[in-house]
């Protein structure tokens, strides 16, 4: 499509030289052709209309095209690649990269036909320059290398300030999302609130403002030194070239005219440019995003299909998961050898302190992280590659983090609407959420009620794996009571693995196991029921 495109803008230039070949021929015809030359002039501007229209058409179903197929394309690869990796690039680097590069690069390929045009028109009119005096043009093609070669040179110190210009906007979108993300801890602290507006957002904006002005003032420079250039060359053919070759007049006027006509698409390939760049600048951040995705993902020799098993015995086996050394992190932090078997119809906490290696444990047992070291298993079977996405879909989890959808997105629709009721009843919020055709009716709800929803989720999901990461940290005293004392049993009385992470220690006694982690290593792994009672009771 896209040769097709330029192809069809490469003609539609031509077209246009060819417009003005036969209005200047026209101007100093004899009459016996004057027939033959409108015949002619009537083909040549339907062809450069039809090739117009044509082009235009093309560059918007490809450039939206384009656009759709890059955006699907970059959020497949995301949801293929380790999470690990799509972690480390962070959230900023790769929402910037969804929105504005994706952006840029559509609206510099929409240039892309103008710019075949301009060129072909350009191209058309150096061959009839060509045609009319051959001295003539070969000194015309001299003057405009030398003012080709000083537009680049100006033009590539201007594409320097292109990439700055990007960074410093991935910058400044970084800050607003520390606006909408920080907003009460903003608010609530009047230093804070100065330093971060008077300071970071305004050196941010100051510094994209200043990189955008500097590659603006390049490609102005550029620019006005194409113009000197092109409007010297005219002053030497009207000044200079008759005193140095003796012209016909219909070649010196024929030189003039072209050149004018010349102005305005080399003008629009100067304008053209910097867009272009742009995009090209775009596409490699693109690209850099999609090779370090790409060189993540392993393919898969077989694409396990089996549905998950409703009981399942996960297994760790000196599991070890160490984070890449980073700017970010003074030392390595090392999860492991962690040597750990979790039972359908048990119940287990897990404790420690902050930088214990909670939150990591959670996702390394839910197959987000890949260890480097030891193997994980289900039921006896090894999880590799081929079959990680099919051993995540045994968990249900509840992050402490936790995103929440407002539909429920890849369940069964069938009964879910009753079910959902049930549930909502349960967990008290029937009285502000309903569902209808698998959407939640509301989600703007205080966070307590939020986490109550994606255990909604979890609950309808009824997988054999449950995960909690501090799911009641925002819940009330009376509500905390049934999430430990009914929710817990009753997922675990219907054969449910279930793992809490959690600092309520007044509910330990309740569990089968308590699992503490220091360091990223089990420093105590208690056994739950009569004897955690007593344990409890003698501490207090």
């Amino acid at each position: 499509m896209m040769t097709s495109m330029v192809c069809v803008g490469l003609l539609s230039g031509l077209f246009s030289a060819g417009v003005l070949a036969l209005i200047n021929r026209v101007l100093h015809r004899s009459d016996e052709q004057g027939w033959g030359l409108a015949l002619a002039f009537v083909a040549v501007v339907s062809g450069k209309l039809l090739t117009q229209v044509a082009s235009q058409l093309m560059l918007t179903r490809f450039s939206q095209d384009t656009t759709l197929e890059l955006s699907l394309a970059l959020c497949g690869k995301i949801l293929k690649a380790p999470f690990r990796r799509t972690e480390a690039h962070g959230p900023a680097k790769v929402l910037v990269t969804l929105s504005d590069d994706v952006s840029m690069l559509a609206w510099s390929i929409q240039c892309l036909p103008q710019l075949a045009m301009n060129a072909a028109i350009v191209a058309g009119c150096g061959v009839y320059l060509a045609w009319l005096s051959w001295p003539t043009f070969l000194l015309l093609v001299v003057a405009t290398a030398l003012g080709a070669w000083g537009y680049q040179w100006l033009h590539t110190r201007a594409f320097g300030t292109i990439y700055s210009s990007r960074e410093a906007r991935a910058q400044l979108f970084s800050h607003f999302r520390s606006l909408t993300e920080g907003l009460k801890e903003l608010l609530m602290h009047g230093g804070r609130r100065s330093e971060f507006l008077d300071h970071e957002l305004r050196s941010a904006a100051d510094l994209y403002r200043r990189s955008s002005i500097e590659a603006s003032r390049q490609y102005a420079l550029a620019e006005a030194w194409s113009h000197l250039a092109f409007y010297s060359m005219i002053g030497v053919i009207l000044f200079v070239f008759p005193r140095m070759f003796s012209l016909p007049a219909e070649a010196l006027i024929g030189y003039v005219v072209v050149l004018l006509y010349m102005m305005s698409p080399i003008w629009g390939i100067i304008g053209i440019l910097p867009t272009v760049e742009r995009g090209q600048v775009a596409f490699d951040n693109i690209s850099r995003l999609g090779v370090a995705l790409d060189e993540s993902i392993t393919p898969a020799p077989i694409e396990t299909v089996a549905e998950p098993t409703r009981r399942a015995v996960v297994s760790l086996k000196d599991v070890v998961f160490t984070y890449d050394h980073d700017a970010t992190r003074e030392t390595s932090f090392m999860l492991g050898p962690l040597t750990l078997d979790i039972a359908p119809g048990e119940l287990i906490y897990v404790i420690g302190g902050n930088g214990s290696g909670k939150s990591t444990f959670v996702k390394l047992l839910a197959g987000l992280y890949i260890p480097q070291e030891g193997a994980v298993s289900l039921s006896g079977t090894v999880i590799t590659e081929s079959n990680r996405a099919w051993y995540r879909d045994h968990f249900s989890i509840v992050f402490s983090d936790f995103y929440l959808f407002d539909r429920l997105l890849g369940l069964d629709r069938t009964g879910l609407g009753s079910t959902a009721r049930t549930y909502l009843a349960r967990l008290r919020i029937d009285h502000k959420v309903t569902v209808k055709d698998g959407a939640l009716s509301t989600t703007d709800l205080s966070q307590g009620q939020r986490k109550r929803l994606a255990l909604l989720t979890a609950y309808l999901e009824d997988r054999a794996i449950y995960v909690f990461d501090e799911w009641a940290a925002d819940q009330d005293p009376e509500y905390k009571e049934v999430f430990y004392r009914q929710l817990l049993p009753e997922l675990r009385a219907r054969g449910k693995s279930v793992v809490v992470i959690t600092h309520d220690d007044r509910y330990f006694h309740l569990g089968d196991r308590v699992i503490k982690l220091d360091e990223g290593k089990i420093v105590d792994l208690s056994q739950g029921g009569v004897s955690m009672r007593e344990r409890m009771s003698n501490r207090a």
